[in-house]
């Protein structure tokens, strides 16, 4: 019987042959959405998605793009609010 945890929908189920021939159910966390702009809601390029444990291994740089708003926001909406904000200091 399958442990108690793989039950939930948490856990992807993939179908393996074994070496021996033996069809088995392997269960694997699924992967996390793509990360997408607050504003736009266009999926957001060059920011790794991944377990908290694989991010945690990464570095800074490897994470997310080296800009402002950078992982938040698409490069469109982060034009437009540089700008926005430009506008309202002076």
């Amino acid at each position: 019987m399958v442990s108690g945890r793989f039950k939930s929908r948490t856990y992807a189920r993939k179908r393996k042959v074994t070496p021996g021939g033996k069809n088995v159910l392997r269960h694997s966390l699924r992967k996390p959405k793509k990360i997408r702009c607050q504003v736009t809601g266009e999926v957001l390029p060059g920011v790794a998605r991944g377990r908290p444990a694989q991010l945690k291994k990464m570095t800074k740089s490897q994470k997310v793009p080296s800009r402002p708003f950078a992982g938040v926001l698409s490069s469109k909406a982060m034009r437009a609010e540089l700008i926005k904000r430009a506008r309202t200091q002076s």
